[in-house]
């Protein structure tokens, strides 16, 4: 791919001619072009540098790049997927660049990295990165450069150490971790100096003017589209949903000051129109915002929208969607099982489900996906049952509808009340008993592959000695194979797969975040937790596992027993 890739992208914004003494930047997404152009969050940072003049800042990705500076000082990636790990390293080394900050001085850049993957667990990779923002980009990203200009000439340790005295940065060489034993649990994670925050908060911007793309390009994987944030979190709080927890609390763009201006300007340019967000329907306004799309200097205009809350579709969103060009709807339903949804939280009844296929259909769409999962804590045969049961009323309530269930593996995320649970080890078999009973329905059914969510789950709820396996398996592939021969050499070294993955850890156990604050206290996340566990039925055996001692086991079920 040649520069040119740049010369059909429009944007929305004015860059600012860089000043002479500008701080040369190097913004990277660790993916093509077309995948990293795509991802809003990048769009928003690279468009907030450029429209700096204290710093000149050159896009890098895996097959382009802008011009790049000789000795950039700085060196940023934003990370969108666990395992796109592998191209920084690339990157890093192809900048001639140590890929670990340890071996880096003074004459090497800052490397930063920030996005959805190391706010929620930065640990696996702290050893390849100096610096790691953790949370929103609104407030924090002018922080850490004006803080960087008050430092941009001392050493590079001095240089750290101002930056990790900014809420919200996190400079992995400052903390130390001590573990039981080489292959045990962490026993302690401490800042080298008082000086240095124990405790790193993640950073939470609160204001009603959301993101909306920069940059429109026919390069882009989803060709022209121009995205609008309409919402950031989620109100639900399913107990395993990382992007609900980790971005509390849920905030809305504002329909008059934000999304009518925002959405007016993208379609100056494109009449593709993507509405994102995890719970776009739960939008205060959203009808009045669909009436805004609906007017007929709009009618060219082809609508996308993120996955929808299920009691939120209706006859006009459907027929909004259809006539805007959207043959199909996304929602999330997680079970057919009253049961599992009880058990996350998922205030949803099978009724509401079948109602949204009805409404789907009378409104013009012509296929509906339903997204699921198998392997959830207190799962048990009949419940996947259920979940077979649920589809086939739905067929018959909405017949011609084209129905598919996507369905993926449980993974437990930081900072969410099923931290402490593991990989459910019958959720392949599961996986496939669901494709056996949907298919001949004439069911389309869409697993996730089970192998990718063990490598999930390892680097979800990895710690820092993780860093020498991504080393290893870099070289060996991708695969979980691969994994599983990057443990072996790594034997007595580091945990088993098996401690990272499948284990179900004490509450009172250190976790590899601990000294990561997100929105909502431990304290929180444990009442939660025991909530969950009402509807599990537990006895003193279940509880076992997730409960280390016999004081924490006696505290949560009293809880139970106080909750029912």
């Amino acid at each position: 791919m040649t520069s040119s890739v740049f010369d059909c992208e429009r944007l929305l914004f004015t860059p600012a001619t860089p000043d002479t003494n500008a701080i040369p930047i190097i913004f990277a997404f660790p993916n093509k072009y077309s995948v990293g152009i795509t991802s809003l969050g990048y769009q928003v940072v690279w468009a907030t540098l450029a429209m700096r003049d204290d710093v000149q800042v050159s896009r890098l990705f895996t097959d382009t790049h802008e011009q790049l500076p000789r000795t950039p000082k700085i060196v940023g990636f934003s990370i969108s997927w666990e395992l796109d790990y592998v191209n920084i390293l690339n990157l890093l080394e192809s900048l001639e660049i140590p890929i670990r900050a340890t071996s880096r001085d003074d004459s090497h850049p800052i490397i930063f990295g920030g996005g959805p993957v190391l706010t929620a667990n930065p640990e696996p990779f702290a050893d390849f990165f100096d610096v790691i923002l953790l949370g929103d980009g609104e407030t924090l990203l002018g922080n850490f450069i004006e803080a960087y200009k008050e430092v941009r000439n001392a050493s590079r340790q001095t240089q750290l150490k101002r930056l990790a005295q900014i809420s919200g940065i996190y400079v992995p060489s400052l903390y130390e971790v001590e573990y039981h034993t080489r292959d045990g649990e962490v026993k302690s994670i401490k800042p080298i100096s008082p000086e240095i925050p124990a405790v790193v908060q993640k950073q939470t911007y609160r204001g009603n003017t959301l993101s909306a793309s920069t940059v429109v390009t026919e390069k882009a994987a989803w060709e022209n589209i121009y995205m609008v944030e309409v919402v950031r979190s989620c109100p639900e709080m399913c107990r395993f949903c990382l992007a609900s927890y980790l971005t509390l609390p849920f905030r809305t763009a504002s329909l008059e000051d934000s999304l009518i201006p925002a959405i007016a300007k993208g379609l100056e340019v494109t009449n593709r129109l993507g509405l994102l967000g995890a719970s776009v329907t739960q939008h205060p306004e959203f009808e009045a915002l669909l009436d805004y799309i609906s007017q007929p200097k709009y009618d060219d205009v082809r609508l996308s929208i993120a996955s929808v809350r299920t009691n939120t579709v209706t006859v006009q969103l459907a027929e909004t969607l259809t006539k805007r060009d959207t043959r199909s709807l996304t929602i999330a339903v997680e079970s057919g099982s009253e049961k599992i949804r009880q058990i996350v939280n998922k205030k949803l009844h099978n009724d509401e489900i079948i109602q949204a296929a009805i409404n789907a259909k009378a409104g013009g769409l012509k296929s509906l996906k339903l997204y699921g999962m198998a392997g959830i804590p207190g799962e048990e045969a009949e419940d996947l049952e259920q979940t077979v049961a649920m589809m086939r009323n739905i067929k018959k309530a909405a017949p011609g509808l084209r129905l598919t269930y996507g369905c993926s593996t449980f993974v437990p995320k930081a900072h969410t009340p099923f931290q402490w649970f593991g990989v459910n080890r019958q959720a392949e078999k599961r996986l496939q008993f669901l494709q056996k009973q949907l298919k001949p329905q004439g069911i389309e059914f869409r697993p996730e592959s089970y192998n990718w969510s063990i490598i999930q789950a390892l680097l979800s709820r990895g710690d820092r000695r993780l860093s020498q396996l991504l080393e290893l398996t870099r070289d060996f592939g991708d695969s979980l194979g691969s994994y599983k021969r990057a443990f072996k050499q790594l034997k007595g070294q580091i945990p088993d797969l098996d401690f990272y993955v499948h284990a179900e850890w004490s509450t009172e156990q250190v976790l590899p975040w601990s000294h990561l604050q997100g929105p909502l206290p431990q304290s929180t996340l444990l009442k939660h937790l025991a909530d969950a566990q009402s509807y599990i039925n537990p006895s003193l055996k279940e509880l076992q596992p997730v409960l280390g001692t016999s004081t924490a086991r006696r505290n949560l079920k009293f809880k139970i027993q106080n909750s029912k």
